[in-house]
């Protein structure tokens, strides 16, 4: 299985950040750039541990992931659980600490962990998916540090 991760700085406290990371609709959409449609499936209306969503990403692919753990302001989890032929497993967590040097910061750690199928692939599929979930990973928490000085974006979070 490969782990990537990513991490940025941001200049609001760990409330706004967690809540920022939380939006959806047209206000998620202006600082993700891996969203092209996201929405919650089995009639819930917010996210908490056990809500599923059903996300289309830039590029047409869908997958339907499942919030493992909800934390606010701390920490969320989710694993895909319809999606992909490739991935044999997906999740990722997302993490928000205060940084005790800047106050009114907060320090986003962003990790996934994947495993690709078929088997006999995988060595090789898993060295290419990590490079490509890296590169947009990275360009999703520079999405997400904007987003977090958007006033749009923090008006909508509050």
């Amino acid at each position: 299985m490969r782990v990537i991760e990513s991490r940025c700085v941001v200049p609001v406290p760990v409330e706004v950040a967690f809540a920022v990371s939380q939006t959806t609709g047209e206000t998620r959409k202006r600082w993700d750039p891996f969203i092209r449609r996201q929405y919650f499936v089995d009639g819930a209306t917010a996210p908490g541990k056990g809500v599923r969503t059903f996300t289309v990403q830039r590029f047409g692919f869908r997958m339907e992931s499942e919030y493992v753990s909800y934390n606010p302001p701390s920490n969320v989890g989710m694993k895909m659980t319809k999606g992909s032929w490739f991935f044999e497993r997906l999740a990722g967590g997302w993490k928000f600490t205060p940084v005790a040097e800047e106050p009114d910061s907060t320090l986003a750690v962003w990790r996934y962990n994947f495993a690709c199928r078929p088997a006999w692939l995988a060595p090789l599929a898993e060295r290419i998916g990590a490079f490509v979930l890296q590169r947009d990973m990275d360009r999703r928490i520079r999405g997400f540090a904007r987003g977090c000085e958007d006033p749009v974006v923090l008006a909508a979070s509050r």
